[in-house]
C-alpha cells in the first residue's frame, strides 16, 4: 500500500499530532508499506526510511504552519498514493483533501486538535464558530474522519461532520514502565526532586507542551501545599511565565525516550490541567508508568480515566476540586499504588501495533469503497453505451 501522509505538525515539534504520525510511519515501515510525508518545514529529510517533503511555512505562537502550494500537488502526483492520510487537517491538510478528491484518491482524516477550543483560550472566542464551519468544510472532503474519543465524535456530529469513526491512540507500555522508578537513575531523580522536602512529600507533575491552552498555571493551587512538590516536564512559549507563577516547581525541560519515561515513573500523581484535549496521550503514558492520574472531566480524559479506579476526574473549571483530588491521593500511598496498578492494566491492551492494524483496516475500507464507486460508474457508463447503441440500431 502506498500512503501519503500530509500533516500539520512534524519533527522537530513535539506534540500529539507529531507523535501519532511517527507511530503510524513506524507501523507502515514494519509492515512493508510505502509512504511519503508532507509537512511544515524545517523537518528531517527522512523518517523510518520514508522521504519527508518540507512545505513552506511560517511560525505563529510557537507553532509552524505550512502554506498550501504547488509543491504538495507535485509531490502527491509523483507519488500516486493508494490512500491519503491527513493528520489534523486545517491548512495544508485541507489542500491535500481537496486535491485527493479531484484525483479520485481515497482519504482518511484524523481529527486530533480542538482548534476552536484553543482559539477561545487565546482570547479569540469570536472565531470559534467560523473555525468549526471551516473544519466541517475541510472534513467534508474526507472519505472517513477518525476521532480519538467519544467526546470528539460528539463534537464532530454536533458540527455536522459526517462519515466518522473511532480511532484511539496507542501507548508504548514497554518504554513507559514502573520499573524506571526503582532503577538507580530513577531513584536518583526522585532524591533530587525531593531534596530538602519533609518526609512523606509527594511529587505531583505535568508533562506536555507549555502553552496557554494547556493551562499549566492552574497548578499554582498546589504550589503552597507543604506536602506536595511540583514537577513540570516540557517546553513551550509559556515556560518563562510559568516559572514565575510556580516558583517552587522543578522545571525539567523537554525530555524524550528513557529520560521522559523516568520522569513519569518518578511522580506520585500525574495532573492534567487542559480542558480541550481530544484525547490525552500523556494520561496514558503516566498510567503505563504506574502513576495515578488527575484530569478534568472533559473531552478525551473521560474515555481514558476510570474515575475512582485509575485516578480522579475533577470539574473542568474548579481549581479547588483539582487540588482536593491531589491532596486525597497525597494522603493515601496505598490508594495511589492500587490506582497506579489499575491504570497500567487498563492501558496494556492499547499498543501502537494494535492501533496501527486498526488504521490499516480503515485505509482498506476507504480504498474498497472507492473501487466499488468506480466499478458502479463504469457499469453505469457501459449500460448507457449499450442503451445508446440499441436506440441507434
Amino acid at each position: 500500500m502506498r500512503v501519503a501522509i500530509v500533516t500539520e505538525s512534524f519533527l522537530p515539534a513535539a506534540n500529539g499530532v507529531t507523535t501519532s504520525v511517527l507511530r503510524v510511519l513506524d507501523h507502515l515501515a514494519a509492515r512493508g508499506h510505502d509512504a511519503v510525508v508532507v509537512c511544515p518545514g524545517p523537518a528531517p529529510r527522512r523518517y523510518a526510511g520514508f522521504p519527508v517533503v518540507q512545505a513552506s511555512s511560517f511560525s505563529y505562537r510557537g507553532f509552524r504552519a505550512a502554506v498550501p502550494s504547488l509543491q504538495l500537488v507535485r509531490t502527491l502526483d509523483a507519488f500516486a498514493p493508494d490512500v491519503l492520510h491527513a493528520a489534523s487537517p486545517f491548512g495544508l491538510g485541507a489542500q491535500a483533501l481537496v486535491l485527493a478528491r479531484r484525483r479520485g484518491v481515497p482519504t482518511v482524516a484524523i481529527f486530533q486538535t480542538d482548534v476552536a477550543g484553543f482559539a477561545r483560550k487565546h482570547g479569540l472566542s469570536a472565531t470559534a464558530p467560523g473555525i468549526w464551519r471551516w473544519l466541517r468544510h475541510v472534513h467534508s472532503y474526507a472519505d472517513l474522519t477518525l476521532a480519538p474519543s467519544s467526546a470528539s465524535l460528539a463534537d464532530l456530529a454536533a458540527a455536522g461532520v459526517e462519515r466518522t469513526a473511532w480511532w484511539g491512540r496507542g501507548v508504548d507500555a514497554e518504554t513507559y514502565h514502573p520499573r524506571h522508578r526503582t532503577t538507580p537513575e530513577g531513584a536518583a531523580l526522585r532524591r533530587r526532586l525531593l531534596a530538602g522536602a519533609p518526609e512523606g512529600t509527594v511529587l505531583a507533575g505535568y508533562v506536555g507542551r507549555l502553552a496557554p491552552e494547556k493551562r499549566v498555571e492552574r497548578l499554582a493551587v498546589l504550589n503552597a501545599d507543604p506536602g506536595v512538590r511540583l514537577v513540570v516536564v516540557g517546553d513551550g512559549p509559556s515556560r518563562p511565565t510559568l516559572e514565575r507563577q510556580l516558583p517552587g516547581a522543578a522545571f525539567l525541560g523537554r525530555l524524550d525516550g528513557t529520560e521522559l519515561a523516568r520522569a513519569y515513573a518518578a511522580l506520585d500523581v500525574f495532573v492534567h490541567t487542559g480542558t480541550h484535549e481530544t484525547f490525552g496521550q500523556t494520561l496514558q503514558e503516566a498510567m503505563a508508568s504506574g502513576v495515578t492520574v488527575v484530569a478534568p472531566a472533559a473531552g478525551g480524559p473521560l474515555d481514558v480515566v476510570a474515575e475512582g479506579d485509575t485516578g480522579y476526574l475533577y470539574a473542568p473549571e474548579d481549581d479547588r476540586a483539582l487540588a482536593g483530588a491531589v491532596r486525597v491521593l497525597a494522603a493515601d500511598p496505598a490508594m495511589r499504588a492500587r490506582m497506579g496498578e489499575a491504570g497500567r492494566r487498563r492501558v496494556l491492551p492499547r499498543s501502537w501495533a494494535a492501533l496501527g492494524e486498526a488504521l490499516l483496516g480503515h485505509y482498506a475500507t476507504v480504498i474498497d469503497r472507492a473501487e466499488a464507486r468506480v466499478a458502479r460508474q463504469v457499469a453505469g457508463f457501459e449500460r448507457n453505451q449499450l442503451f445508446e447503441r440499441h436506440q441507434y440500431n
